[in-house]
């Protein structure tokens, strides 16, 4: 099997410390984007749609459970198909504990196309437990993904007292990066709410590492 070099200890260190150098300052080039991200201009969007889910219909205002930030993950799973998309499971799969994000005033939830009666046992039989509701009958998917032609994404709403709005969207591989607790919170706009980081002023911020607790003692 072909392989790299086999090197000493010595040189395989000054080989990574070269390697880490350009890993930090990738990180400082994402903290400049999560910036940028932060300070994008939003749009006002429709509140009318309404999901379902197993104990009845929903608000679009109800699904981000009185918190002011909502992330949605656009899964493909259709109506009337029993295909569930692997890449979208393999997203899933990744969602930790939401206390995390909760905490910071983040709601996460996944909207399909499919009925409450097609989503439940797909969530059942891979153990999800994060909220997964339904858009069928509404053009919310066709709204926010079609649109943007994905079959998939995720989206980044906000909501104040005048309304509730779209800060951002992404598709394809721009789903990689959001997939941890930091990750999604980098993608909302008050970001992960520390102090080192470039937000619009206002944006609640706190000195860093001291918002992160066990996820029972939030």
């Amino acid at each position: 099997m072909n392989h790299p070099p086999i090197v000493s200890r010595e040189q395989w260190q000054a080989a990574r410390h070269a390697q880490l150098a350009e890993e930090k300052a990738l990180t400082r080039a994402q903290d400049a984007v999560n910036a940028k991200r932060r300070h994008l201009p939003m749009t006002r969007v429709d509140d009318s749609y309404t999901f379902g889910s197993p104990v009845g219909m929903h608000s679009f205002a109800d699904m981000f459970e009185g918190r002011p930030q909502l992330i949605v993950y656009h899964n493909m799973l259709a109506p009337e198909s029993d295909h569930v998309c692997p890449g979208c499971s393999f997203y899933c799969d990744q969602i930790g504990n939401l206390a995390h994000l909760r905490a910071r005033g983040v709601t996460f939830a996944v909207v399909s196309r499919a009925r409450v009666t097609e989503i439940e046992p797909v969530k059942a039989r891979l153990g999800w437990n994060f909220p997964w509701y339904s858009c069928f009958g509404t053009r919310f998917h066709e709204d926010f993904v079609t649109a943007e032609g994905a079959p998939f994404g995720l989206s980044v709403f906000l909501r104040t007292d005048e309304g509730i709005f779209q800060t951002w969207f992404t598709t394809g591989r721009g789903i990689e990066l959001p997939i941890s607790s930091f990750g999604l919170l980098d993608v909302t706009p008050w970001g992960r709410q520390e102090a080192w980081e470039d937000s619009p002023e206002g944006w609640p911020q706190h000195p860093t590492w001291s918002q992160v607790k066990i996820h029972d003692q939030y």
